[in-house]
């Protein structure tokens, strides 16, 4: 059946391609010929342009494209109290090719007291005739990409409180966002995929963390975060392994995390990617709670513009289905198509097929 609550069954985990209008626009407010008013307008004007694409392809949800973005995680942490950001001596490493050389570290104590992003919620609400989603950072994402080496430890001379007051600011968030008038919000999050990967736990446990302890104390933050919200409102995750310039970081299946992120977190849905081996099989679905929460389905690359066929999409989606009930299953691209503005290396017309196909999709499984 069609869902009328998110996250539905046609949906997507969140960024679109930069349009050239808009990279132009903030490359010269870069070089000083344009002003920040200039360059809002352009965000403004092409952000209401794909609001009513994504409306027309048939969404139930849209997003801004997170265009008012450079990053998908850092200008959010950036905006919380005691975090800053910095110029790093290296890039994040992905598969061949390094992210520009910034990070962000923590000075203060953590906290929110309000947030630009919210302020980019409500236009995105105010523009669009259907549903407004929000895509933030999940917070176990400012602990483990740096982790203690980026935590001031004069700040936090031990990490619980670190974690304590790390929770507390992401449930004023998740207020915040509500009485803003958000009900789909989602938390981002490459630490659970980190956590299945043997190569990214192997360099955490280099810059001395108990790796081991990690997946509790994350399951913990983001539960007391989200354990107040109203009962209409949705919160999701998405499971990324990495996405720049349509590179990756980690591989590995969700067996070893798939117990306690499904059943052991009090998330309303679950965008998990599944478009490449790396991935690994459907059978760690098995522990999705019978009831009321989703997997959506990230079986359609945002990766490359190769289009995917509808048929090889659905029998995989019926793969899926011997692990969890195909009423509790939906249907997304793997990931967002440009969680850096440099966005993936395909074209924006591609990106629009692969939305537009998904929604095909979704209409022919769950009729």
């Amino acid at each position: 059946m069609p869902r009328s609550r998110a996250p539905f069954r046609a949906d997507q985990v969140g960024s679109l391609l930069r349009p050239a209008a808009l990279k132009e626009a903030r490359a010269r407010l870069h070089a000083g010929t344009e002003s920040v008013d200039e360059l809002h307008r352009v965000e403004d004007e092409e952000i209401r342009r794909i609001i009513r694409k994504q409306e027309e392809i048939g969404l139930q949800s849209v997003t801004d494209g997170e265009f008012r973005r450079s990053w998908w995680h850092f200008d959010f942490l950036k905006g919380l109290d005691g975090v800053e950001g910095f110029e790093a001596q290296a890039g994040i490493q992905f598969h061949g090719v390094q992210t520009r050389a910034e990070g962000v570290r923590v000075t203060g104590r953590v906290g929110f007291s309000g947030h630009p992003m919210l302020e980019h919620f409500k236009f995105l609400k105010a523009n669009t005739k259907v549903v407004p989603k929000m895509t933030i950072p999940s917070p176990s994402v400012l602990h483990f990409r740096g982790g203690r080496k980026e935590i001031s430890s004069t700040v936090y001379p031990q990490l619980d409180a670190f974690f304590d007051d790390l929770a507390r600011a992401y449930k004023k968030a998740v207020k915040a966002f509500y009485d803003a008038g958000c009900r789909y919000l989602q938390f981002d999050d490459t630490v659970w995929a980190y956590l299945c990967s043997k190569e990214q736990l192997q360099l955490a446990r280099d810059r001395g963390e108990e790796v081991e302890k990690l997946p509790r104390i994350y399951a913990d933050v983001i539960n007391y975060a989200i354990a107040d919200r109203p009962h209409d409102m949705v919160i999701t995750t998405h499971v990324c392994r990495g996405n720049f310039r349509s590179t990756w970081v980690s591989e590995g299946g969700y067996e070893p995390v798939a117990e306690r992120l499904l059943a052991g977190i009090d998330y309303d849905g679950y965008f998990l990617e599944y478009d490449t081996e790396r991935a690994g099989g459907f059978e760690p679905l098995r522990y999705l709670p019978k009831g009321k929460k989703v997997v959506v389905l990230g079986l359609v690359t945002s990766k490359s513009g190769t289009l995917e066929s509808a048929d090889a999409v659905k029998r995989r989606i019926e793969e899926a289905s011997k692990f969890a009930p195909l009423d509790q299953l939906a249907l997304s691209p793997q990931c967002g198509f440009a969680s850096t503005e440099e966005g993936n290396l395909l074209a924006e017309e591609e990106q629009w097929a692969k939305l537009a196909m998904i929604v095909d999709i979704a209409n022919d499984v769950w009729k």
